[in-house]
């Protein structure tokens, strides 16, 4: 049963989304209303933020204090394609990067409808690109992301495969909406489980808005779509209340199925967008934590990898033989 702290939360979230349901504002006031919000984001203690820019995109170091310089978090952030910002979500970062301990590199990806698909993914492949250029290397890098950002998160990973470019070491999925095709059924189910907090917030209309020419279908736009082969290690978290729910499950299963590493961590009962609101749910800071052990995880099997590569490379290397000396 979800806690009494997220139980206020859905209250609080109904009453303050209802009105915006019945209005149906403009996407300029909500992008807004996302922004001012934003001022109640604090950054963890001891995670130091530094200004970026990668090739012109800005972006946003979070460095938690004693996090290894040679790792990397490349994060994502959510917003349906056409809100949110480094502003939005720099709590949540700073959080898991801490709860990770990684450095984190947050960009902001362009959004639609001005810049509609494939804009957001030719950024967060720029990024990751970037990345690389500048030292790190692939199996130090991990990809996270939440909402639409864990969706990009898998794209971003079904185009380096599909483009033979290298995998990082894994991804971090927070309910990523992996399918921009919402039915009508599903939209019922928002209003039913969640007080119409999605409604009001019009997902249905976001995925158009960023795939417009393109098929809602794509692969690149809908991971659930695509073939799932040959992905790195993946973390999923998802509430059963979300409206996401179902389609997270088709892709765990289609996933699965093609032998990906995957952790599948479902939530009970829980709003989307819980882990936003880390300092007071119990459950976020749950979910953060356990984001931190599957980091730790990765980490602890690229070394014994590592150890059993050197071990049977020193099994199969031919012993070393002195010539016997003459006696005399």
């Amino acid at each position: 049963m979800p806690s009494a702290q997220h139980l206020l939360l859905k209250q609080l979230l109904t009453a303050a989304t209802g009105p915006l349901a019945r209005r149906r504002p403009q996407l300029a006031a909500m992008r807004l209303a996302a922004e001012a919000a934003s001022v109640f984001q604090f950054v963890p203690w001891n995670v130091f933020l530094e200004d970026a820019s990668v090739e012109g995109m800005p972006a946003e170091w979070l460095r938690p204090a004693g996090a290894p310089a040679h790792r990397v978090l490349l994060y994502l952030h959510g917003g349906g394609y056409v809100l949110g910002s480094l502003n939005t979500h720099r709590a949540l970062v700073g959080a898991l990067a801490q709860s990770c301990q990684l450095n984190a590199l947050a960009i902001n990806y362009r959004k639609a409808p001005e810049y509609p698909f494939p804009a957001a993914l030719d950024d967060a492949r720029l990024a990751y690109d970037w990345l690389l250029q500048n030292g790190y290397k692939p199996q130090d890098v991990m990809i996270a992301g939440d909402s639409a950002g864990g969706g990009l998160a898998l794209a971003l990973l079904i185009s380096l495969r599909d483009a033979g470019q290298p995998l990082p070491a894994a991804a971090i999925c927070l309910s990523p909406w992996t399918d921009l095709a919402l039915p009508v059924a599903m939209l019922r189910q928002i209003c039913r489980e969640e007080s119409q907090i999605l409604e009001a917030l019009e997902i249905r209309g976001w995925g158009p808005l960023y795939a417009q020419d393109t098929p809602l279908r794509h692969p690149l736009l809908s991971p659930v779509q695509a073939a799932l082969h040959g992905l790195p290690p993946l973390l999923i978290q998802i509430s059963d209340a979300e409206v996401l729910h179902d389609d997270v499950l088709q892709f765990s299963r289609k996933a699965y199925a093609a032998g990906v590493p995957l952790t599948l961590q479902v939530f009970e009962g829980l709003v989307h967008w819980w882990h936003l609101f880390w300092r007071f749910v119990p459950e976020a800071r749950q979910a953060l934590d356990q984001a931190g052990s599957f980091s730790r995880g990765v980490w602890a099997a690229q070394a014994s990898a590592k150890l059993a590569v050197q071990a049977a490379s020193h099994r199969a290397r031919p012993a070393s033989s002195s010539p016997l000396r003459a006696r005399h």
